[in-house]
């Protein structure tokens, strides 16, 4: 059974930073590209960051030299090093799991993360 759990989302003030982190188990990690992805109320979910296997990474264009994502493969956890949070970052952020080879997706619950003014 897959499971992408992630932690460390909350309230935050504007300025301020958080580092979520996303710990995957039931999937060979290193073998799956991950990402975070972000929803807002009354929006759709979008794409906030993504690194590959071989740690290639990409960003949106709102998040780029403010949001860092890595991650570690030998403790199967992607992280999302948020900096200089904004209002407008506050949403559900969820992390994901695709597999190039077999095109399988899976996705996390979410976490909540709020920047207060």
């Amino acid at each position: 059974q897959v499971q992408l759990v992630e932690a460390g989302g909350g309230l935050v003030q504007a300025g301020g930073l958080r580092r979520p982190s996303c710990a995957g188990s039931g999937i060979i990690f290193s073998l799956n590209t991950m990402g975070w992805s972000c929803q807002a109320p009354g929006k759709q979910r979008e794409l906030v960051a993504s690194i590959t296997i071989d740690t290639t990474t990409n960003y949106a264009e709102s998040v780029k030299g403010r949001f860092t994502i890595s991650r570690d493969n030998a403790k199967n956890t992607v992280y999302l090093q948020m900096n200089s949070l904004k209002p407008e970052d506050t949403a559900v952020y969820y992390c994901n799991a695709w597999n190039p080879y077999t095109k399988n997706t899976y996705w996390g619950q979410g976490t909540q993360v709020t920047v207060s003014s």
